[in-house]
Protein backbone atom coordinates (compact mmCIF):
# COMPACT_ATOMS: atom_id res chain seq x y z
CA UNK A 1 0.00 0.00 0.00
CA UNK A 2 1.52 3.30 -1.12
CA UNK A 3 0.85 6.14 1.29
CA UNK A 4 0.19 9.59 -0.14
CA UNK A 5 -0.35 12.63 2.06
CA UNK A 6 -1.25 16.27 1.72
CA UNK A 7 0.54 17.62 4.81
CA UNK A 8 3.18 14.98 5.49
CA UNK A 9 6.31 14.06 3.59
CA UNK A 10 7.25 10.38 3.82
CA UNK A 11 10.65 8.95 2.90
CA UNK A 12 12.10 5.50 3.54
CA UNK A 13 15.78 4.81 4.17
CA UNK A 14 16.20 1.07 4.63
CA UNK A 15 14.44 0.11 7.87
CA UNK A 16 13.78 3.75 8.83
CA UNK A 17 10.70 5.77 7.89
CA UNK A 18 11.07 9.55 7.95
CA UNK A 19 7.89 11.59 8.39
CA UNK A 20 8.15 15.35 8.01
CA UNK A 21 5.34 17.73 9.03
CA UNK A 22 4.80 19.84 5.91
CA UNK A 23 2.93 23.06 6.76
CA UNK A 24 5.92 25.42 7.04
CA UNK A 25 3.85 28.52 6.23
CA UNK A 26 1.72 27.71 9.31
CA UNK A 27 4.74 26.75 11.45
CA UNK A 28 3.49 23.17 11.07
CA UNK A 29 0.39 23.88 13.18
CA UNK A 30 -1.72 20.76 13.50
CA UNK A 31 -5.13 20.73 11.84
CA UNK A 32 -7.61 17.89 11.43
CA UNK A 33 -6.06 16.72 8.18
CA UNK A 34 -2.58 16.51 9.67
CA UNK A 35 -3.82 14.57 12.71
CA UNK A 36 -5.52 12.03 10.47
CA UNK A 37 -2.46 11.69 8.27
CA UNK A 38 -0.17 11.11 11.25
CA UNK A 39 -2.48 8.37 12.47
CA UNK A 40 -2.71 6.79 9.01
CA UNK A 41 1.07 6.74 8.64
CA UNK A 42 1.49 4.69 11.80
CA UNK A 43 -1.44 2.38 11.07
CA UNK A 44 -0.13 1.58 7.58
CA UNK A 45 3.64 1.42 7.97
CA UNK A 46 5.54 0.50 4.80
CA UNK A 47 6.89 -3.05 4.77
CA UNK A 48 10.20 -3.57 6.52
CA UNK A 49 10.08 -0.45 8.70
CA UNK A 50 11.69 -0.94 12.10
CA UNK A 51 12.01 2.66 13.37
CA UNK A 52 10.35 5.99 12.55
CA UNK A 53 11.78 9.53 12.62
CA UNK A 54 9.50 12.58 12.85
CA UNK A 55 10.61 16.12 12.01
CA UNK A 56 9.17 19.42 10.82
CA UNK A 57 9.69 21.26 7.53
CA UNK A 58 10.87 24.87 7.73
CA UNK A 59 11.96 26.86 10.76
CA UNK A 60 9.86 25.07 13.39
CA UNK A 61 8.96 21.57 14.48
CA UNK A 62 5.37 22.43 15.36
CA UNK A 63 3.71 25.54 16.78
CA UNK A 64 0.70 23.63 18.11
CA UNK A 65 -2.99 23.44 17.36
CA UNK A 66 -4.37 25.31 14.36
CA UNK A 67 -6.75 27.51 16.37
CA UNK A 68 -8.71 28.53 13.27
CA UNK A 69 -10.38 25.10 13.31
CA UNK A 70 -11.66 25.24 16.89
CA UNK A 71 -12.79 28.81 17.55
CA UNK A 72 -16.47 28.06 16.93
CA UNK A 73 -16.69 24.51 18.23
CA UNK A 74 -19.45 23.43 20.58
CA UNK A 75 -18.58 21.52 23.74
CA UNK A 76 -19.59 18.25 22.09
CA UNK A 77 -17.52 19.01 19.01
CA UNK A 78 -14.57 19.90 21.22
CA UNK A 79 -14.72 16.51 22.95
CA UNK A 80 -14.82 14.69 19.61
CA UNK A 81 -11.91 16.80 18.35
CA UNK A 82 -9.79 16.04 21.42
CA UNK A 83 -10.58 12.34 21.29
CA UNK A 84 -9.45 12.28 17.68
CA UNK A 85 -6.04 13.57 18.77
CA UNK A 86 -5.96 10.95 21.53
CA UNK A 87 -6.60 8.14 19.05
CA UNK A 88 -3.94 9.41 16.67
CA UNK A 89 -1.30 9.97 19.33
CA UNK A 90 -1.96 6.61 20.97
CA UNK A 91 -1.31 5.03 17.59
CA UNK A 92 2.03 6.85 17.47
CA UNK A 93 3.23 5.99 20.97
CA UNK A 94 1.81 2.47 21.00
CA UNK A 95 2.35 1.71 17.34
CA UNK A 96 4.57 -1.13 16.13
CA UNK A 97 7.90 0.75 15.93
CA UNK A 98 9.95 3.15 18.09
CA UNK A 99 9.71 6.82 17.17
CA UNK A 100 12.45 9.47 17.36
CA UNK A 101 11.32 13.11 17.14
CA UNK A 102 13.73 15.75 15.83
CA UNK A 103 12.91 19.10 17.43
CA UNK A 104 13.86 22.60 16.33
CA UNK A 105 12.35 26.05 16.68
CA UNK A 106 8.88 26.07 18.21
CA UNK A 107 7.74 22.98 20.09
CA UNK A 108 4.65 24.62 21.48
CA UNK A 109 1.21 23.52 22.68
CA UNK A 110 0.02 20.65 20.54
CA UNK A 111 3.52 20.42 19.09
CA UNK A 112 4.84 19.55 22.54
CA UNK A 113 1.98 17.08 22.97
CA UNK A 114 3.04 15.42 19.71
CA UNK A 115 6.71 15.41 20.70
CA UNK A 116 5.78 13.74 23.99
CA UNK A 117 4.43 10.73 22.08
CA UNK A 118 7.93 9.94 20.78
CA UNK A 119 10.12 7.39 22.50
CA UNK A 120 13.25 9.52 22.04
CA UNK A 121 13.61 13.25 21.33
CA UNK A 122 16.60 14.96 19.72
CA UNK A 123 16.53 18.75 20.17
CA UNK A 124 18.55 21.22 18.15
CA UNK A 125 19.82 24.32 19.94
CA UNK A 126 17.08 26.52 18.41
CA UNK A 127 14.36 24.51 20.16
CA UNK A 128 12.04 26.25 22.59
CA UNK A 129 9.13 24.76 24.51
CA UNK A 130 5.89 26.41 25.57
CA UNK A 131 2.32 25.65 26.64
CA UNK A 132 0.40 28.90 26.04
CA UNK A 133 -3.03 27.38 26.63
CA UNK A 134 -3.57 29.41 29.81
CA UNK A 135 -3.07 32.66 27.87
CA UNK A 136 -5.43 31.45 25.13
CA UNK A 137 -8.24 30.62 27.53
CA UNK A 138 -8.10 26.94 26.65
CA UNK A 139 -6.71 23.67 28.02
CA UNK A 140 -4.51 20.98 26.51
CA UNK A 141 -6.58 18.48 24.54
CA UNK A 142 -4.09 16.30 22.68
CA UNK A 143 -3.05 14.06 25.59
CA UNK A 144 -0.62 16.61 27.05
CA UNK A 145 -2.06 16.43 30.57
CA UNK A 146 -1.19 12.73 30.64
CA UNK A 147 2.08 12.55 28.68
CA UNK A 148 3.95 15.77 29.51
CA UNK A 149 3.87 15.42 33.34
CA UNK A 150 5.46 12.01 32.92
CA UNK A 151 8.44 13.78 31.41
CA UNK A 152 8.73 16.92 33.55
CA UNK A 153 6.25 16.59 36.43
CA UNK A 154 2.95 18.34 37.16
CA UNK A 155 4.57 21.37 38.79
CA UNK A 156 6.62 22.39 35.75
CA UNK A 157 3.71 21.85 33.41
CA UNK A 158 1.50 23.96 35.67
CA UNK A 159 4.09 26.76 35.56
CA UNK A 160 4.23 26.63 31.76
CA UNK A 161 0.45 26.77 31.41
CA UNK A 162 -0.31 29.38 34.09
CA UNK A 163 2.48 31.82 33.28
CA UNK A 164 3.36 31.12 29.66
CA UNK A 165 6.92 30.31 30.69
CA UNK A 166 9.13 29.20 27.80
CA UNK A 167 12.13 26.88 28.14
CA UNK A 168 15.08 26.73 25.74
CA UNK A 169 16.83 23.61 24.46
CA UNK A 170 19.27 23.29 27.35
CA UNK A 171 16.58 23.85 29.97
CA UNK A 172 14.37 21.30 28.23
CA UNK A 173 17.21 18.79 28.23
CA UNK A 174 17.82 19.32 31.95
CA UNK A 175 14.17 18.75 32.85
CA UNK A 176 13.63 15.73 30.60
CA UNK A 177 11.87 17.14 27.53
CA UNK A 178 14.65 15.82 25.29
CA UNK A 179 17.12 12.95 25.38
CA UNK A 180 19.82 14.65 23.29
CA UNK A 181 20.75 18.23 22.40
CA UNK A 182 22.73 18.81 19.20
CA UNK A 183 23.85 21.78 17.14
CA UNK A 184 21.59 23.54 14.69
CA UNK A 185 21.02 21.42 11.59
CA UNK A 186 22.45 18.29 13.21
CA UNK A 187 19.21 16.78 14.49
CA UNK A 188 18.39 14.51 11.58
CA UNK A 189 21.93 13.13 11.40
CA UNK A 190 21.78 12.22 15.09
CA UNK A 191 18.27 10.82 14.81
CA UNK A 192 19.11 8.61 11.85
CA UNK A 193 22.24 7.31 13.58
CA UNK A 194 20.11 6.38 16.58
CA UNK A 195 17.38 4.95 14.35
CA UNK A 196 19.71 2.59 12.51
CA UNK A 197 21.24 1.48 15.81
CA UNK A 198 17.79 0.76 17.24
CA UNK A 199 16.73 -1.00 14.03
CA UNK A 200 19.56 -3.49 14.58
CA UNK A 201 18.01 -4.64 17.87
CA UNK A 202 15.80 -7.71 18.07
CA UNK A 203 12.29 -6.55 17.01
CA UNK A 204 10.59 -8.19 19.97
CA UNK A 205 12.96 -6.45 22.38
CA UNK A 206 12.19 -3.06 20.83
CA UNK A 207 8.49 -3.81 21.03
CA UNK A 208 8.70 -4.79 24.69
CA UNK A 209 10.63 -1.61 25.54
CA UNK A 210 8.17 0.72 23.82
CA UNK A 211 4.97 -1.14 24.70
CA UNK A 212 5.44 -2.90 28.04
CA UNK A 213 7.77 -0.48 29.83
CA UNK A 214 5.44 2.57 29.93
CA UNK A 215 2.52 0.40 30.99
CA UNK A 216 4.49 -1.33 33.74
CA UNK A 217 5.52 2.08 35.06
CA UNK A 218 1.83 2.90 35.65
CA UNK A 219 1.02 -0.35 37.48
CA UNK A 220 1.22 -1.16 41.15
CA UNK A 221 4.59 -2.69 42.11
CA UNK A 222 3.19 -6.21 42.47
CA UNK A 223 1.34 -6.14 39.15
CA UNK A 224 4.20 -4.44 37.36
CA UNK A 225 6.78 -6.94 38.52
CA UNK A 226 4.58 -9.86 37.44
CA UNK A 227 4.15 -8.34 33.96
CA UNK A 228 7.91 -7.73 33.87
CA UNK A 229 8.49 -11.44 34.50
CA UNK A 230 6.12 -12.39 31.71
CA UNK A 231 7.67 -9.94 29.26
CA UNK A 232 11.21 -10.97 30.20
CA UNK A 233 10.41 -14.64 29.61
CA UNK A 234 8.72 -13.92 26.29
CA UNK A 235 11.65 -11.83 25.06
CA UNK A 236 14.25 -14.38 26.19
CA UNK A 237 12.35 -17.15 24.46
CA UNK A 238 12.53 -15.41 21.10
CA UNK A 239 15.04 -17.00 18.70
CA UNK A 240 16.58 -13.63 17.81
CA UNK A 241 17.35 -13.06 21.49
CA UNK A 242 18.92 -16.50 21.86
CA UNK A 243 21.21 -15.83 18.91
CA UNK A 244 22.35 -12.53 20.42
CA UNK A 245 23.01 -14.03 23.85
CA UNK A 246 25.04 -16.84 22.26
CA UNK A 247 27.06 -14.27 20.30
CA UNK A 248 27.84 -12.38 23.51
CA UNK A 249 28.83 -15.53 25.42
CA UNK A 250 31.08 -16.61 22.55
CA UNK A 251 32.79 -13.21 22.40
CA UNK A 252 31.24 -12.23 19.08
CA UNK A 253 29.32 -9.23 20.45
CA UNK A 254 30.62 -6.00 21.93
CA UNK A 255 30.58 -5.32 25.66
CA UNK A 256 28.89 -2.35 27.28
CA UNK A 257 31.04 0.76 27.34
CA UNK A 258 31.01 4.51 26.87
CA UNK A 259 30.68 5.54 23.22
CA UNK A 260 30.71 8.96 21.60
Amino acid sequence: MKLEFELLKLEVEGPVMHLRLNRPSKRNAINNTLVREIQTAFVHLPDGIRVAVLSGEGAHFCAGLDLSEVTEQTVAEGIVHSRGWHAAFDQVQYGPVPLIAVLHGAVVGGGLELAATAHLRVAETSTFYGLPEGQRGIFVGGSGSMRIPRLIGVSRMTDMMLTGRVFDADEGQAMGLSNYVVGEGEGLKKAFALAHKIASNAPLSNYAITQALPRIAEMSPAEGLFVESLMSAIAQGDEAAKLRVRAFLEGRAGKVGKSS
